[in-house]
């Protein structure tokens, strides 16, 4: 064998040597490529559960948001009630304040009318009713400015709810269910009924 047919030979057999370490080298690679992948699929159903945990939570945190939202609205619905129950008291109070007072200065209205009802007889008399009768006047006008006035029940058609019947009787021209005369008199303080007007009424 000449020199040139040994090199070519030589050459040949190296190719052949570097083709069988390339073809070798090749599932080698893909063998890497291989357990390169496996960890990825191997992180996926975690991933999975991880989303499904992050779905729950926000779940629960929704569903205590709703209840959250449910209680404030129960509290300030309860607020704004309370609120408004205290102002109406407030403004009744403020309206009918002098009830209790007024209905103990009644009375005395009373007394100082009896008084003005008996005829003087002389002098002295008729200072004591002059006095009564200031008395009266100021009282009257205190009490008007407060909002208590007098029932009109004379000659009226008889009303249970400001009127109290005392006694029935028949009169000749007069029709009936009408005040024939007014035994004490009836108050209102403002719209409300502070004492009822004892009345006789025809039948």
């Amino acid at each position: 064998m000449t020199e040139e047919e040994t090199k070519v030979t030589a050459e040949e057999s190296a190719g052949s040597k570097e083709e069988a370490e390339s073809s070798a080298s090749v599932p080698k690679d893909a063998e890497a490529e291989k357990s390169q992948s496996d960890p990825a699929e191997d992180e996926k159903p975690e991933a999975e559960d991880e989303t499904e945990a992050l779905k729950k939570t926000i779940a629960d945190q929704e569903t205590q948001i709703a209840k959250l939202k449910n209680a404030y609205a129960m509290a300030y619905a309860d607020t704004e009630n309370t609120r408004k129950r205290l102002s109406r008291e407030y403004e009744s109070n403020m309206k009918y304040h002098i009830q209790s007072f007024a209905l103990e200065i009644l009375p005395v209205l009373d007394n100082c009318e009896r008084a003005l009802a008996i005829e003087a007889k002389d002098e002295g008399d008729q200072v004591y009713r002059k006095a009564f009768e200031m008395v009266w006047k100021q009282l009257t006008a205190a009490l008007k400015k407060e909002g208590v006035e007098e029932i009109e029940a004379k000659d009226q058609e008889y009303d249970p709810n400001l009127m109290q019947a005392m006694m029935m009787e028949h009169v000749d021209g007069v029709e009936p269910g009408i005040v024939t005369e007014v035994l004490q008199k009836g108050y209102k303080i403002k719209d409300r009924l502070l004492r009822a007007a004892m009345v006789k009424v025809s039948e």
